[in-house]
Parts: C-alpha cells; structure tokens; sequence
C-alpha cells in the first residue's frame, strides 16, 4: 500500500482522566484486570472515534493502552529487568517552564539482566481491536531497534550480552516476529519511531551512545542497518519511519535541521513514509528535502503538539507550498509533528484542543490536495 492519504497521525493520544485514574487504581490493586480493560477499550474507542470524526483516513488506537510509546517491548519480552515510566523520561528536557520540570537521572536500576524471550506479541491485541473498530487504514507503530539502547548497561547486561550489538539484535529480531505476526493479521500500514537519530545533534546524547561503545556515526549507521532488517520482506505492508527531537510533557530534548541526518538516515532507511517534525524553527528548514530519495513520501509534521497554539489550513498551506520548492507537493503530506501523548504525562494542551489539530490536519489536506 504505497497510496496512503495526505493527512496522517504520528500515533499517541492524550489519555483522558479516567483512564490514568483507573491506571492508578489497577496498579494499587483497587480494581481487577476486567474492569481496567473495559476503561481502556473506551478510551480507545473515543480516541478511534475523534480520528474519524476529524475526517482522517489513517489513523491509530492512540496508543492508549501504553505507559509510553516504546512501552510494550519491555512489558511484552522478559529479561529486561526493572522499569518504570521513569526509563522512558530520563533526559534533559528543554521548553516553557511554566509547563513543569520534567528531568529524570537514568535511573540506577535501569539494565537488561537477561536474554530477551518474548511473553506475548507487543502490538497484536492494539491492532486487532483497531481492525475491529474502523473501516479507515489502521496504523500500528512500533519502536525503532536501536532506541532500546537505553536499557542496555556494561555493568547489568553483560552476562546476558557482552556488547550492546548483541542485545539489540535480539530486540530487532522480536520487533520482526512482531511484524509477521500483524501481517499475518491483515496490518498493512507499519511505523517505525526513531526519535533516538536527531539526538546525535546533542553532545550529551553522542557521549552516552559513546560510553556504550559506539561513536555517534556508528550508532546511526548500525540503528538503520537494523530498522532496515525489520522491515525487510514484508512486499504488501508501507513502512513509514518518524523522527522527532523528544516530545513529553510539551517538552524536548535536542534542537537543529536534517541536514546532518539526510545522507545517513533519510536517504538509507528503506521506509517508503518519513514522517519529519516541523513544527517551528527547531526543526530547520526545508532545504534537506531536496537530498531526499524521489521514490519516498516525506509527511511534514507542520501541526504542532505541545501546546494549544491554533493553526489554521491557510497558514499551513503556505508552508507546504514553500516544502514543494524542495520536494514534490504530490509527494508530500501533512500531519503532527508527534504524539500528543507519547506517555501517560501528556502535552499540556486539552482533549478538545487536540481533537482540534487533528481537524486542521484533514482539513488542509483537502484544501491542498483535493
């Protein structure tokens, strides 16, 4: 399926309250595993349903049943020892103070102890719940390979794998199994998330993929090879590929343009989507769009998500009409720049103003394109 909708989603969804209180109640031993599953499989439903009611033809279940976006490997796979939501928030996180701190140490305990086997498939149960919801394109996204290299630890993991290669083999060998498995069940639209590639713009990052023992160069160079091996042999599904600069709390984590990504990334991933955040002047301009392989689609990921700031279709036209100076307006799109709730924290900004965004999306994908 190589002729998806202009409009597309990236994936998260705020959770709505009564969601993340009844993740409080199951985790306190206040309600049963019933009684959660009925909440979420509401909460999705409204988030299906606020997709479709905004005229989307793509779309996802909001990732709503996830702690985090990457969440579902380490709950579905043993041997990745123990996490919490905070595994997925360390960093140094950049924005408005007035949204909160949102900084995190990694936290000490955070390292695989085991070899990974996996206990149940990740994203299977999301899709086929998807599937049963919506006649538009159900989207499933899953994480990136090499993102996992933040649990692999040279003092936790190394009876288990001497060398983050080793580890991270494993990981692309489940998110590939993973893979056969949804197409086994009619998925046909798969996205990779890499937000982990725009770190190397951002010294701390590179010195931490360092001290795990690959340069920066190697590190991107070797996470493509296995995005690449994940997605191979799979004819009949559409691979789009999302890079972000780190979206939680309305916060971020590295700033600058592609152009230090294009050679190695954009145009080596064999996604046929990528799915680029440009949302404001962090991102850089259009001008890497024009070393971008012809045979891809690029989504402009225009509307942003961490705050409630109106777009209207006009505005965004013209910054696609100024993308089309670079790459093929047939061969772009539009959509946001990320999830508007890549963890259960959630962008400051509210459900009807998210519901909002999505709405413009579609609607300047008509104006646009027809």
């Amino acid at each position: 399926m190589t002729d998806l909708p202009h409009a597309d989603v990236v994936g998260s969804m705020i959770r709505p309250a009564e969601l993340l209180a009844a993740r409080e109640d199951f985790d306190a031993g206040r309600i049963g595993p019933a009684e959660f599953k009925r909440v979420e499989d509401t909460a999705v439903d409204q988030a299906v349903a606020a997709q479709e009611e905004a005229g989307l033809e793509t779309l996802t279940d909001g990732e709503i049943r996830r702690l985090s976006f990457q969440s579902q490997m380490p709950e579905a796979v043993e041997g990745f020892g123990e996490f919490d939501l905070n595994a997925f928030l360390w960093g140094d996180w950049k924005g408005d103070e007035r949204v909160g701190d949102l900084n995190r140490e990694r936290p000490s305990t955070l390292g695989v102890t085991g070899t990974l086997r996996r206990k149940r498939h990740l994203s299977a149960e999301e899709f086929t719940y998807l599937r049963g919801r919506t006649t538009r394109i159900p989207k499933i996204t899953l994480p990136s390979p090499s993102l996992f290299a933040n649990f692999w630890s040279p003092a936790k993991s190394a009876a288990a794998y001497p060398t983050l290669d080793a580890f991270l083999a494993d990981v692309a060998q489940i998110l590939r199994e993973e893979i056969e498995e949804l197409v086994r069940l009619g998925a046909t639209y798969v996205q990779l998330d890499a937000p982990q590639y725009p770190l190397v713009l951002d010294p701390t990052w590179a010195e931490f993929y360092r001290s795990r023992g690959w340069t920066a160069e190697d590190w991107v160079a070797q996470g493509v090879e296995l995005d690449n091996a994940v997605m191979a042999g799979f004819p009949d599904v559409t691979f789009a590929f999302h890079l972000c600069k780190g979206n939680q709390g309305s916060r971020w984590l590295a700033e600058g343009g592609y152009d230090r990504l294009v050679e190695p990334v954009l145009r080596r991933v064999n996604a046929q989507r990528l799915m680029l955040e440009y949302d404001d002047e962090r991102s850089g301009s259009f001008e890497p769009l024009r070393s971008v392989p012809d045979d891809k689609t690029v989504v402009l990921g225009l509307v942003t998500t961490k705050s409630p700031r109106p777009e209207t279709p006009e505005g965004l036209a013209e910054r696609i009409a100024e993308a089309a100076r670079h790459f093929p307006r047939e061969q772009l799109g539009i959509s946001p720049q990320c999830g508007f709730g890549t963890s259960i924290v959630g962008n400051k900004l509210s459900i009807a103003e998210q519901n909002a965004k999505l709405r413009v999306v579609a609607e300047t994908a008509r104006a646009v394109w027809g």
